[in-house]
């Protein structure tokens, strides 16, 4: 079959930026989909996107559909014809509904009876006839939470639509998508190629945009060539430039054709924390900073630009104009702030509400501060430190300068107390409270950090669990979720054992009466562990292996992890199978016989099978309960494989629930002490 390449482009007013990579990714996966629903071959596709354009190119598109033999079951030959032999309504209808009379039926025989059918061909049709309404529907499921409309037009869409352009080949597709009828004519660079350029076919638009319209369509290409000119550029000054990853994308998003220039601003700002500085200039104004290796600012910022004027001097003044302003916005602000230490602004703290139903700032500061002394021994934590990093930590949010730049709150913080003089746990603790901050971002590792980080989360968990302001489905404006992962996290991977319940504990008992919803403290431990389950799966670690420890309901998370780990290794033994098995069968046995207590009577062991078992349990009890005790419940589950061969020859030889009461219940005293040992790490049951 004949293949040919397919454009389609639609152009519009500027994108919005930080949605531009979503939108044409979803466009070409909906039109990929669309193209696999009608059956039409292909060899690629992909996606190309600018500021004022989103495009697809399918490589090697068959002309048509595939011919197809569609073989059509119809009523049964019972009910298509009446006593009389005519053709009933019904039967009249389904031929009809197909284009054939009844008599031109014919009759399939099977098992179950015999029925009208028709086997025809239906002819593929042509691609050409089919795009335009599959490129509608792909446009219409773009993720696009506000559209508009513009002029007298009804269409709506994320920005006006000013061109449709749809090529197979060299052919024009005739049709209309969002108001605008498809043509050859798209536009161009406002300013540096032509404003229109009529695109001769599919195989010809790149080099035409690019070289007529001084366009490139192509986005990965956009931004490699922005970040390999920036790296250049802060090379030329024997720097390195602050290349994050979201800000590339953006101004990727924001140019057709990138250029690079290095501008300057004065040495003075550099007086200011560097942070408020790059703030602005990433945040407001799309600036690279560049750093010396030393990782000091330097006076110096890359800036991208959509034209490329030969004499670029006044271009460079004027980014370097517009900036000035917001520096100096930061260097007052921040002046401003020092005329007091940062212990001052605790006071203004009373008058900010962290909820209504808690309280300010600054009585929150209060129960992280306890909450934290407690947690001091626990971290080998100076808890004077402590009670002073959570005193400070929240006073940066009552400066000038955190209020004018909301994120560089916990950095302006650190700087602060920094140039109070304040002792260096205590400055690090103000910033590293928020860490971490996203996925995969670094851990507080150092004593007095650790402590007011992890109060910082226990206090907004117990807090927000106890006025019942819960998490709903993807809402969750207090980050309870990042607060348990942060949490989480922080206590595993730097192995502190302490018991999460007690601190949980600790903590409500503070808030006091704050706490007004029932069974906080439980509830709160409750969703912790929970999220383990998901930190966990990004380990690769099953979740049978989580739910057989959250069955034991450990009350530490280092515990929890010990034991986890511990499971994923005993899950490996070719014992391990048959020792879960018969611990599920124990339960069973035990679930359905009265309790028993006291120790096994050896005088009444009969058969070999349970004499031998006993004996093992017995010899190897010491040393698992050590194991236990130590914590190393790799190596209590690793005594418990030994167990396999006599535990199997126990159920194989002997009959627990015999006649004479007296053996039975010693049997059943068997199978709990055998329960107690096996079941002290994970419920194991639960493991296949």
């Amino acid at each position: 079959m004949a293949t040919n390449n397919l454009l389609l482009e639609l152009g519009t007013e500027e994108l919005p930026p930080k949605a531009l990579r979503k939108l044409a990714q979803a466009l070409n996966d909906n039109f990929a989909a669309l193209l696999k629903k009608e059956g039409l071959a292909y060899e690629s596709i992909s996606w190309y996107a600018t500021p004022r354009r989103l495009a697809l190119i399918v490589k090697a598109l068959a002309e048509k559909q595939e011919d197809k033999v569609l073989e059509i079951k119809g009523p049964a030959v019972k009910a298509a014809f009446n006593a009389d032999g005519t053709p009933t309504k019904a039967a009249e209808g389904w031929a009809r509904s197909h284009g054939i009379t009844v008599a031109e039926a014919q009759t399939l025989k099977t098992d179950k009876g015999e029925w009208l059918y028709i086997k025809t061909e239906k002819k593929g049709t042509e691609a050409v006839a089919l795009i335009p309404d599959m490129f509608k529907q792909a446009l219409a499921s773009l993720p696009i939470p506000k559209l508009m409309h513009w002029g007298d037009k009804h269409d709506e869409f994320v920005r006006p639509v000013h061109t449709l352009c749809m090529l197979y080949g060299s052919e024009l597709i005739p049709g209309s998508v969002l108001g605008v009828e498809s043509s050859k004519t798209i536009r161009g660079h406002r300013f540096l190629g032509k404003q229109t350029l009529e695109i001769q076919s599919a195989d010809t638009y790149l080099d035409q945009l690019r070289n007529e319209g001084a366009v490139i369509a192509d986005y990965e290409e956009r931004k490699a060539s922005i970040k390999e000119q920036v790296q250049e550029l802060a090379a030329s000054v024997n720097g390195k430039a602050d290349l994050d990853d979201a800000l590339l994308e953006e101004v990727t998003s924001l140019v057709e054709n990138p250029h690079v220039f290095l501008a300057s601003f004065e040495e003075r700002f550099l007086k200011v924390p560097s942070e408020a500085l790059v703030y602005t200039m990433k945040g407001d104004q799309k600036y690279f900073p560049i750093y010396s290796d030393d990782g000091k600012l330097l006076p110096k910022f890359a800036f991208v630009s959509n034209i490329n004027p030969a004499d670029p001097s006044t271009l460079i003044a004027g980014n370097e104009r517009v900036v000035r302003p917001r520096l100096s916005d930061a260097e007052f602000f921040f002046n401003t702030d020092r005329k007091h230490k940062l212990e001052y602004y605790h006071e203004r703290l009373e008058n900010i509400v962290y909820q209504k139903d808690i309280g300010t700032i600054a009585y929150r500061s209060e129960v992280v501060a306890e909450t934290a002394a407690w947690l001091a021994p626990f971290l080998k934590a100076n808890e004077a430190l402590c009670r002073r990093a959570a005193y400070l930590a929240k006073c940066d949010l009552a400066t000038t300068l955190v209020t004018e730049f909301t994120d560089t709150q916990g950095i302006m913080g650190m700087h602060y107390a920094e140039l109070d003089g304040e002792d260096p746990a205590v400055s690090k603790a103000i910033f590293e409270q928020y860490l971490p901050r996203f996925a995969g971002e670094r851990i507080p590792t150092e004593p007095v950090p650790m402590a007011v980080s992890l109060s910082e989360k226990l206090v907004t968990l117990v807090g927000i669990f106890g006025i019942n302001q819960l998490p709903k489905g993807d809402k969750d404006p207090y980050g309870l979720r990042r607060a348990a992962i942060g949490l989480i996290r922080i206590v595993l991977e730097n192995k502190l054992e302490f018991s999460l319940v007690d601190a949980i504990a600790k903590t409500a008992a503070v808030l006091g009466d704050k706490v007004t919803a029932p069974n906080t403290p439980a509830n709160v431990a409750d969703y912790v562990f929970n999220r383990l389950k998901a930190y966990y799966q990004d380990q690769g670690i099953g979740a049978e292996i989580f739910q057989a420890v959250l069955s034991v309901k450990p009350v530490s998370l280092l515990d929890f992890d010990k034991r986890v780990k511990a499971v994923q290794s005993f899950k490996t033994l070719p014992e391990a199978e048959d020792l879960a098995s018969a611990y599920k069968r124990v339960n069973n046995i035990l679930s359905k016989a009265e309790a028993v207590s006291g120790d096994v009577d050896t005088t009444l062991l009969v058969e070999d099978a349970e004499k031998n078992l006993v004996s093992h349990i017995t010899a190897l009890k010491p040393e698992i309960d050590r194991c236990y005790s130590e914590g190393a419940y790799d190596a209590a589950l690793s005594k418990l494989a030994e167990l396999r061969a006599d535990v199997d020859n126990f159920f194989e030889k002997v009959m627990v629930n015999a006649e004479d009461a007296k053996l039975k219940n010693n049997r059943l005293l068997i199978l709990t002490k055998l329960a107690a040992i096996l079941s002290n790490t994970a419920d194991i049951s639960v493991l296949y």
